[in-house]
């Protein structure tokens, strides 16, 4: 599901690049139609059941949409007030935060192929990025390392509720950011409806790709340490990269596609690790219940 989540939202940057409004007109509107779309999506699944799913993720909840809000504020604006570079190599350290904060909070150890894992995949981002990264300015760094430590913060908290779904409250955080922007924008450039091809492509971003990625995502803690789930959300970077080659013609460096390589190939090969121990533990189970 995390992978899944983290594909359907690959053209997020490349979307924002071609939608072209001010950072307040983009909150606001990618704000109150992701809140949207997460309502048709627990409505969708739950039914009956939509007031309860709400009311089932409690004070947790609220902490888990506050601090989504925080890594929506940061990511849009980081990519406002310092190159894209630094902001996408910040955010790759995401991992890293998740692993000290579940250390430190759940008394979670990480065996030492994450750790490897972690710093290759750091590595392979540093490669991607390489040619876009900078001195930028210490504001957009610091809006980039908000929206990395607030994504960390958000999947170790969900951690600390095990078996409950979050995802719903993330329909909170779209409100949230909605209103922030509303109270900053109205005041100074006002929220008109944007032209027809912006609103169509943000009707397509904010309405259908975003509310489903980040469904799946923030469902990932659900059966993932926060770690994994912040490594797996690296597969973003890579495919972004991507579409920006295909659909802006700005073509990767080799360097940088030896970087997507090296993500994607540390990825798949910890997924191997993993599935192959939980089948051996699995086989290991079944053989002492059957003596």
């Amino acid at each position: 599901m995390t992978a899944g989540g983290a594909l359907i939202i690959s053209p997020d940057a490349l979307l924002i690049k071609l939608i072209a409004l001010p950072d307040t007109q983009i909150l606001f509107w990618r704000g109150l139609l992701t809140a949207l779309g997460f309502v048709i999506i627990v409505f969708v699944r739950n039914g009956r059941g939509f007031t309860m799913a709400y009311r089932r993720c409690g004070w947790t909840g609220i902490g888990v949409a506050v601090l989504f809000s925080f890594s929506t504020f940061g990511f849009v604006l980081g990519n406002q007030y310092t190159k894209g570079g630094n902001v996408l190599m910040i955010l790759a350290g995401a991992p890293l935060i998740a692993a000290l904060l579940s250390r430190i909070f759940l008394h979670e150890r990480q065996p030492l192929r994450t750790w490897i894992a972690i710093g290759l995949c750091m590595l392979g981002t540093s490669l991607i990025v390489i040619d876009d990264a900078g001195t930028g300015s210490w504001l957009g760094n610091g809006f980039a390392l908000l929206a990395a430590v607030a994504l960390a913060a958000n999947f170790t908290l969900c951690r600390t509720r095990p078996g409950v779904d979050m995802s719903p409250m993330l329909t909170l955080s779209g409100v949230l950011v909605a209103s922030m922007a509303a109270l900053v924008g109205g005041a100074i450039d006002g929220l008109a409806w944007p032209p027809v091809e912006s609103a169509f492509l943000l009707i397509l971003l904010c309405l259908g790709l975003l509310p489903l990625g980040f469904t799946l995502i923030q469902r990932g803690p659900l059966y993932l340490p926060a770690t994994d789930v912040g490594l797996l959300m690296l597969m973003e970077v890579v495919v972004g990269t991507l579409w920006v080659w295909w659909i802006l013609g700005e073509r990767p460096a080799p360097i940088a596609m030896l970087g997507g390589a090296l993500v994607l190939g540390t990825l798949f090969a910890k997924g191997l690790i993993e599935r192959r121990r939980e089948r051996r533990l699995r086989l290991e189970g079944a053989g002492e219940r059957l003596s």
